[in-house]
């Protein structure tokens, strides 16, 4: 067999063996999206967040994701966290404020890192990146549930249940959601309807979300917590607006768009601060 031949078989087995893994470098920023056709880790040289302070009407959510986020960053037993409940009330700014919080107190101490929901089923390569890193990583998964149909759940079930590994002692899992167990209610009905154990078929859905040690609930804000929202923006922004002014500008905004979350604020405040004149800080935003 002549070197040509050999060659080419050589280049051809190349061509066909799996890319070697290069394990990533998350000294390189705060933050990245785990793009799992690639098994890479890309680095967001921003993370568009608010203040944890401009978060309103969620003290007592924030204070529990603080502390158990404060705990995983000092080596400390901590656990992953599902927070569920009413759009725009700021699940994820949530997240991104406690992070961005936590490295100011522990400098570059924790690497968030934010897997979407299409991505779920390769959570567990994603984990075996991580493992053994010497840096902390969140991993955020925002706005999570399953349809009909969807298998994915379980993967995501052995990586709480923590499999034969156990979950790396380095990695936590958060994530958002509008719905309290993840599952729509059709599907763990049509589940019972044709189980021959039908408790049990639901149980094995509903039990997702237990397996989840935090459950921080956020709810619809009332007037009052939506005039604080407001007026905290206004503050921190330095708007030219009596508050008497604001308040009657954010009760007919609020009015037009039907509800008083985190997310109509901020869209408020966007639209005052333009009438005004005033410009934002860039990528400030995320409810």
């Amino acid at each position: 067999m002549d070197d040509t031949l050999l060659r080419r078989i050589a280049e051809a087995l190349e061509r066909l063996a799996p890319p070697v893994q290069v394990p990533p470098n998350l000294g390189t920023a705060g933050a990245f999206v785990w793009h799992p056709e690639r098994l890479t880790l890309a680095p967001v040289p921003r993370v568009a967040r608010v203040e944890l302070a401009l978060l309103q009407g969620i003290g007592q959510q924030k204070g529990i994701l603080l502390e158990n986020t404060q705990r995983f960053a000092a080596g400390l037993p901590s656990n992953n966290a599902m927070l569920w409940g009413a759009r725009g009330m700021g699940k994820s700014s949530l997240v991104k404020a406690v992070h961005a919080q936590v490295n100011k107190e522990r400098p570059d101490s924790l690497a968030l890192i934010e897997i979407h929901r299409e991505d779920i089923r390769t959570l567990p390569v994603l984990l075996n990146i991580l493992r053994g890193q010497p840096r902390r990583c969140i991993i955020l998964c925002d706005d999570l549930s399953f349809e009909r149909e969807d298998a994915d759940y379980k993967a995501l079930k052995s990586v709480l249940d923590g499999g034969i590994e156990g979950r790396p002692e380095n990695v936590l899992f958060y994530a958002t959601s509008n719905r309290r167990h993840l599952m729509p209610r059709d599907m763990t009905e049509n589940e019972r309807a044709v189980a021959i154990h039908p408790g049990e078929a639901v149980e094995e859905k509903v039990s997702l979300s237990d397996r989840f040690g935090l459950w921080l609930g956020f709810h619809n804000g009332d007037q009052d917590t939506f005039f604080a929202m407001v007026e905290g923006y206004a503050v921190a922004y330095n708007l030219p607006v009596t508050t008497q002014a604001l308040r009657a500008a954010a009760v007919e905004w609020s009015v037009t768009r039907g509800g008083r979350s985190g997310r109509v604020a901020w869209q408020f405040i966007q639209d005052i601060a333009g009438r005004l004149g005033v410009r934002l800080e860039s990528g400030s935003n995320t409810l």
